[in-house]
């Protein structure tokens, strides 16, 4: 009896010998068909998680090694000789006692979208891109922010890939201190000139705003965005048709010694009518600079509130003029700048203390603009908001616990300038601007409020956090003006539907596929 009891034994040795080698390949990643989906046979896996193959233990593994025969963890039992009736027996009492003590297999996990999903430790990049995405891949409406960050995994390569990009667009001090110098001195005479002049600006002040300002300008120091405010006496504001950001303005007084009364058009402060003086006063004075300046002025973009000088032909600055009103903020951003729960009430109550500002942006009415509107603006607050972006009074100062929100907002509106140069010759691209990627970066701020959601070595989750949030409302065509909720700027009437698709399209692409648009420039 004990001669055939080992003889049955090394029988089905052999037997799981052949199939392991049989195996073998396609266990050590043997060619595929080039055709096949990467993610197929991951989800073919019975215990396939979000995080690829479940693996085992080491304990477990030699737990098992000694609880179960190597044929039967494999999957299917390889075909055996004809036995004679002993032996069949002794080899079924053999296969049941393995069995005893076997704990049932795992029920296999549901797949997960790319959002959630993250690459093992030490997986290898595919070669080939992946296809674009289907709209299964983007996040349910309901999806609460916050959420995405809590329990996943960061992927090095990609980290790495994103600091070094991050390095790439660090601005160099020599060549800030030089754009800087330029910038400064062009300003400069340029308000001398409006506060010397017997004019209707003569009481304007410099107001430094924008990226570069606000320290998240990215690439190179080749654009500036400067205002102008002209503070107003007395003012009443009447809303356009129901924006919540556009608005006629009249004076409470008609004083006759009032400099603006000549803008004036049935009582309605006449935004055109100001910006247009505005622009020659600022074209007569650039005859008037050195030779070795070379300023020009570009021309006047379709409802665009800026006077744009170019400098050098390389560097760009944005002229704005802005009406500046201590009075209360309109009741239309009442239930705006949602920060709360993340720089505190007591914060959000002493900035809509300070004053708003009025901006001679048109609204838009079909394929024309109402000319006599003025447009809210709140850009010193966003630049505050930037500069102190911690729950934590001390976030980011020297010394003291780093946050990696900036090099969040870095990384979008890199992403969406990398693409609009991309498809410059798509008009789908035209209408978006890093206004739409900072409006949806300080909402997910508000759903992230606390600091350690956003520390540094987590960039690649937070960053990847702030692209399902965009992708989010490109996908719902909502997009909540940060100070005036009622006020969306991803309305059908602002920006098309295939517009936003094909932006979406691209979005989820490039993450999809490790970002190939930070490489190509």
């Amino acid at each position: 009896m004990q001669p055939r009891h080992g003889k049955a034994m090394r029988r089905a040795s052999e037997a799981t010998a052949t199939t392991l080698e049989a195996s073998a390949p396609s266990a050590r990643g043997a060619p595929t068909d080039p055709n096949e989906s990467p993610a197929a046979p991951e989800a073919a896996w019975p215990n396939a998680g979000k995080f690829g193959p479940a693996r085992e233990s080491a304990s477990g593994q030699k737990k098992d090694a000694q609880e179960r025969p190597p044929a039967r963890e494999l999957g299917a039992r390889p075909k055996k000789a004809p036995q004679p009736a002993k032996d069949a027996r002794l080899s079924d009492a053999t296969s049941a006692a393995g069995a005893v003590g076997r704990e049932p297999p795992a029920a296999p996990e549901p797949a997960f979208s790319r959002a959630g999903s993250r690459r093992p430790r030490g997986a290898r990049c595919s070669a080939e891109p992946r296809p674009p995405p289907g709209p299964w891949d983007l996040p349910s409406p309901g999806l609460p922010v916050s959420g995405l960050i809590l329990g996943r995994r960061e992927s090095a390569p990609r980290t790495c890939k994103l600091r070094a990009v991050l390095e790439k667009l660090r601005l160099s001090r020599e060549d800030v201190s030089t754009a800087a110098t330029v910038v400064n001195s062009v300003v400069d005479q340029l308000l001398r000139r409006l506060q010397q002049c017997e004019s209707e600006f003569k009481g304007v002040e410099l107001l430094r705003t924008g990226s570069y300002y606000e320290r998240v300008k990215i690439s190179a120091p080749n654009e500036f965005d400067v205002m102008f405010k002209l503070e107003l006496p007395r003012i009443q504001l009447e809303e356009y048709s129901n924006t919540g950001a556009y608005y006629f303005v009249k004076f409470k007084r008609n004083l006759k010694e009032n400099p603006l009364r000549q803008f004036l058009e049935d009582e309605i402060l006449s935004a055109s009518k100001m910006l247009s003086k505005f622009r020659k006063i600022i074209k007569e004075e650039i005859k008037n600079m050195q030779a070795d300046t070379d300023v020009i002025m570009e021309k006047k973009r379709r409802g665009s509130p800026a006077v744009t000088l170019l400098i050098r032909k390389e560097i760009s600055v944005d002229i704005i003029l802005a009406l500046e009103s201590k009075s209360s903020w309109p009741a239309s951003t009442q239930e705006g700048l949602p920060i709360k729960n993340w720089l505190s009430a007591k914060v959000r109550t002493e900035l809509r203390r300070k004053p708003f500002y009025l901006v001679p942006k048109h609204a838009k009415e079909g394929n024309s603009f109402q000319g006599e509107t003025w447009r809210l603006s709140f850009s010193h607050i966003e630049k505050e908001i930037l500069s102190n972006h911690g729950k934590s009074k001390t976030c980011c100062e020297k010394k003291e616990m780093k946050c990696c929100r900036k090099d969040c907002l870095k990384l979008m509106k890199y992403l969406l300038e990398r693409l609009k140069e991309k498809f410059k010759s798509e008009k789908h691209m035209d209408k978006f601007c890093s206004y739409h990627v900072k409006t949806a970066f300080f909402h997910v701020c508000t759903e992230n409020p606390q600091d350690s959601q956003w520390d540094p070595k987590d960039l690649e989750l937070c960053f990847d956090n702030c692209l399902t949030y965009f992708l989010q409302c490109l996908r719902t065509e909502k997009l909540e003006n940060y100070f005036i909720p009622a006020f969306n700027l991803f309305s059908s009437n602002l920006i098309d539907k295939k517009s936003k698709e094909f932006l979406s399209k691209q979005i989820e692409y490039e993450r999809k596929n490790e970002f190939p648009v930070f490489d190509e420039f």
